[in-house]
């Protein structure tokens, strides 16, 4: 008989359990400690929700508002495309702390990289020389331990296309910072102005273990545009504008985009990037020439005009005004393209006073314009400073202009191999070789500038058009008629006997067929212990 004060059993589920052990019974807390957890939690809670939002005073400065001072300051350090607004902001305010605080060398460097930066957007060189000013006294404060002075005055000099000096300056803030992504960047562009390759690829490879996604995505497609790489380069830049967290740098890489698809040769996908990029920032200078060359392209000629006025208007860069004195001279409108080709040498002497180096645009112009011997030596100064693919292609251009014909076709060859899959240069190379009586290698590399991009030049295209039809299509019967065959070596005639069937079989047995020489190789007689002279071979170039 059971007891009621006996021990109970273990709960046991009424469901088979299959080879599982029972769980031990745990009795249900009870509804007041419920309670008093439930209150913890949501004490702890309300305690975050107040920490988070209610600022303790622990002594130290906070950060500034990401109003138009505060954007521009962080796009400045992080080297980055701002806003002019924002830049204008941040100008005013770190003259108005250095006036009250000169010895402010942080201040000063912040100051000097704003000047460089809203300098490049406008064209307004004047703002280089301050710029300059502003990070050498940044130096003067803080001598030591200061990469924000030296990124600074490397992106001064590559703004000022001094590659050289924005090495030296770059690598000196990679030497004092080296996990600082910035200077692995301005260094990018320094090495790509001096036409180092490899040690492009080696700042890249740092920039990609330190830097931001959308900045490493921006630099990455730009470097594989300069190699030649143009579908890697597109999809890098479009993941580029994609991961932006700016309107300006959105705008930026959607520009590059659109860059691709121009020299892609596709105007109408150019355009509807120039205007995407345009939506982003209405200040977008670039993007503004960018239309004027698409809308060109595609027949809508007024219009063109109008975007490369107004680019002109807001940033004055001699390549604009170049494009559009080419484009008037195009339109037989010789007067207009005169007073731009004016413009243009104008705008060098006044970017020369502030320290900016344009001697490859203008070299290049007087080549087709100008004076073909004063481009040759300009030219040839300016390769010896930067040996980059575009300078290589300008000074053959212009040596093939004054008569040096093989040196210049030298230089192009070298600018095809090393440089950005190019129609101008395809045209360049092509033009040089049939001046020079190469007239297969000149039909194959006019036709592959018109097929990279028929619409790269309002001038050469034309041009590439006429001399693709005077070369006209290359002969019939293929490499046979290129070189003459050479005559077989002498030995006694030997007559083919007539086979004889063996007996027992009915029909005779055919011979196995002899290897035939091949057309235009020399023929020696086994028997002769010396090899037969090679015949004369005519130097035709493929295609005559």
């Amino acid at each position: 008989m059971k007891r009621y004060g006996s021990p109970l059993k273990p709960y046991r589920s009424p469901r088979k359990s299959y080879g599982s052990s029972p769980k031990p019974y745990r009795p249900p807390m009870r509804r007041s400690v419920r309670r008093a957890l439930v209150a913890c939690a949501a004490g702890s809670v309300a305690l975050g929700a107040a920490y988070v939002l209610v600022p303790l005073d622990r002594g130290e400065a906070s950060p500034p508002a990401l109003g138009p001072v505060g954007r521009a300051r962080v796009a400045v350090e992080a080297g980055r495309p701002a806003a002019l607004v924002d830049l204008a902001a941040l100008i005013g305010d770190r003259e108005a702390h250095l006036r009250a605080h000169p010895g402010d060398g942080h201040s000063w460097a912040m100051l000097g990289s704003a000047y460089v930066a809203r300098g490049a957007r406008t064209a307004d060189v004047a703002y280089y020389p301050k710029a300059e000013q502003a990070l050498r006294t940044s130096l003067k404060a803080r001598p030591e331990g200061n990469p924000e002075a030296l990124t600074g005055l490397a992106a001064l000099a590559n703004a000022r296309h001094d590659f050289r000096a924005a090495r030296m300056w770059g690598e000196q803030a990679v030497r004092q910072a080296p996990k600082r992504w910035v200077a692995h960047s301005t260094l990018i562009d320094a090495y790509t102005g001096l036409g180092d390759a490899k040690a492009v690829g080696k700042a890249l490879e740092s920039l990609k273990k330190l830097g931001p996604r959308s900045a490493v995505k921006a630099r990455t497609g730009q470097v594989y545009r300069d190699r030649g790489w143009r579908e890697d380069a597109n999809a890098a830049l479009t993941d580029a504008a994609a991961l932006a967290d700016a309107p300006v740098e959105r705008a930026a890489c959607l520009h590059r985009v659109g860059e691709l698809a121009w020299e892609r040769g596709e105007p109408a996908e150019a355009l509807r990037h120039y205007d995407a990029a345009l939506a982003a920032d209405p200040d977008h200078h670039a993007s503004l020439a960018g239309r004027g060359r698409a809308l060109a392209a595609l027949g809508r000629t007024s219009e063109a005009l109008h975007a490369y006025r107004s680019a002109l208007t807001r940033q004055p860069l001699p390549e604009y005004a170049l494009e559009l004195g080419e484009l008037y001279q195009a339109l037989k409108l010789r007067p207009a393209a005169r007073a731009q080709y004016d413009v243009l040498r104008a705008r060098v002497r006044e970017e020369g006073a502030g320290g900016v180096n344009n001697e490859r645009v203008l070299g290049l112009f007087e080549a087709d314009h100008g004076d073909t011997e004063a481009a040759v030596e300009r030219l040839k100064a300016e390769y010896e400073r930067h040996g980059n693919p575009q300078t290589a292609d300008a000074l053959g251009w212009a040596l093939h202009r004054s008569g040096e014909g093989e040196k210049g076709l030298k230089l192009v060859t070298k600018a095809m191999k090393k440089g950005p899959r190019s129609a101008l240069f395809a045209y360049h190379r092509g033009e040089i070789e049939r001046q020079l009586g190469k007239y297969g290698a000149a039909r194959r590399h006019i036709g592959e500038a018109l097929r990279i991009n028929p619409y790269f030049s309002p001038l050469a295209v034309p041009a590439a058009k006429r001399a693709l039809a005077a070369l006209g299509d290359p002969p019939e019967g293929g490499p046979e008629q290129v070189y003459e065959p050479a005559p077989a070596a002498p030995g006694p005639e030997r007559r083919a006997e007539p086979h004889r069937a063996s007996p027992g079989h009915s029909s005779p047995r055919r011979a196995s067929p002899r290897p035939r020489t091949p057309r235009g190789a020399a023929v020696s007689s086994p028997r002769r212990s010396s090899p037969a002279s090679p015949g004369r071979v005519r130097t035709a170039s493929p295609g005559n």
